[in-house]
């Protein structure tokens, strides 16, 4: 079974994409934020890593930045639901330090499906 790391601070997002990706099949762990997912990464790894961009504590760009330092196969799926600009900047940004997939919240399901999909091989 592959496994999914969820990284947001918003609970209410994490259960939908757990839920969404667990009936699809996966197993989820979840992280409330960058540090706290980087070390799960660390300790149990994941196929695919869907992560806030926009978070307190430290965030996904920089939890971005230190994964694919240590784990430059690492596949990311970047979501932002934007902060104080519109998310599609910090989406590009995101893109741009080799983020394989980028979405505006809130995603669609299929889409973000067919991204984890690809990003597993499926």
């Amino acid at each position: 079974m592959k496994r999914i790391l969820v990284i947001d601070d918003e609970q209410l997002v994490r259960t939908m994409l757990r839920m969404t990706l667990e009936e699809a099949g996966y197993a989820v762990a979840e992280a409330a934020d960058g540090d706290e997912g980087i070390r799960l990464y660390n300790e149990k790894g994941a196929d695919v890593i869907i992560t806030d961009l926009v978070m307190p504590e430290k965030e996904g760009i920089e939890t971005i930045l230190e994964l694919k330092k240590k784990h430059p196969d690492v596949k990311i799926i970047a979501i932002s639901g934007g902060g104080r600009v519109k998310p599609e900047n910090y989406l590009t940004v995101a893109k741009s330090m080799g983020v394989r997939h980028a979405f505006a919240k809130p995603v669609e399901k299929e889409v973000l499906l067919r991204a984890v999909a690809e990003l597993c091989g499926e």
